[in-house]
């Protein structure tokens, strides 16, 4: 790693997309709101990094390296000092991180939903059955095999290709006809705007966010104290719980990105965690989701008894690299 020395302006690295750059605005406004001194000030630049993940479009994730993929170029800037702190959607982020890089803090969490998104000229979907709005046999864009399984579990019938790009290239693939519907996660429709066009916001029942979905992570060197000191200022503490019980049931079934695996918890009080985890393969025909509740102190352990159940319960081809 290069010897670190302290530079004006702070170097944000952040993926490309509209939605990237959106989280990214959003961190730099909270940090600047959170130190006064810092408003007014050019003392932030943003880097466009592209990642392997952004640059290969046409192949499931699982085929082209699996687990950070949409972030090892931005922590690989991060190890060379290019850049000062990263900004992710902490649903990319892997559990295990690079030698000398610390999640340092997280951000209040969007809504960690997803939604069915339908043609404009669909009808209204029904809450209580919304996959009853999906055509017999309809073709579903997706590149989320989490996704695939949980809606192949529910409508054996549906057909699935590969779907992938940015939230617009998505929506604009459902729209002219090319896919009959899609899945996307609300909270990215919410911080670009687009929220009216989810035809019907998916509860956690239907359909199992992944773990971490709707959080912002930012990441520096661990040997940054003054910036680790700086970001645990503005760490939203229910999202710090929910993400180290969600982080924690991840590692423990140490999936790749070829195992369908769901996981969302939520604070019932101040106190007290709820945690789901979903394991199930990727073509529906087995599906293991359970729920836990405990203290929020034990978020980890929690998590990560949660992920050790489901393992032992589930058949073990389903974990294979």
């Amino acid at each position: 790693m290069k010897p670190h020395r302290r530079d004006l302006p702070l170097k944000a690295g952040t993926r490309g997309s509209p939605l990237a750059r959106a989280q990214t605005a959003t961190f730099l406004a909270l940090l600047r709101q959170f130190c006064p001194v810092l408003r007014g000030m050019e003392v932030f630049e943003e880097h466009i990094i592209v990642t392997t993940g952004d640059a290969v479009q046409h192949r499931p994730l699982a085929e082209i390296g699996g687990k950070g993929l949409f972030a090892k170029e931005i922590h690989e800037s991060l190890q060379e000092g290019r850049i000062d702190f990263a900004v992710h959607s902490l649903k990319d982020l892997e559990t295990t991180l690079p030698e000398g890089i610390t999640l340092a803090c997280t951000l209040k969490r969007e809504d960690a939903r997803d939604v069915l998104i339908l043609p404009s000229s669909h009808a209204a979907v029904d809450a209580a059955d919304p996959y009853a709005a999906l055509p017999h046999g309809a073709r579903i864009g997706s590149a989320s095999v989490r996704r695939q399984a949980q809606l192949k579990h529910a409508r054996p019938d549906l057909e699935f290709a590969l779907l992938r790009g940015n939230v617009g290239t998505r929506l604009s693939k459902v729209e002219n006809g090319e896919f009959d519907a899609t899945l996307l996660a609300y909270a990215g429709l919410r911080r670009l705007g687009l929220a009216d066009k989810a035809s019907i916001v998916l509860s956690p029942e239907h359909m199992v966010p992944s773990a971490c979905q709707g959080i912002v992570g930012i990441t520096v060197r661990t040997a940054d104290t003054e910036l680790l000191a700086l970001l645990s200022g503005i760490e939203d503490p229910e999202a710090k719980a929910v993400a180290t019980a969600e982080r924690a049931l991840l590692d423990a079934l140490d999936g790749s990105c070829r195992t369908p695996i769901g996981g969302y918890a939520r604070l019932i009080d101040d106190a007290t965690l709820h945690i789901t985890g979903l394991v199930a393969r990727a073509d529906g025909t087995f599906l293991l989701k359970r729920s836990v509740t405990g203290a929020v102190a034990d978020a980890a352990r929690i998590g990560r008894e949660l992920g050790l159940e489901l393992k032992a319960d589930s058949p073990s081809d389903i974990f294979l690299p």
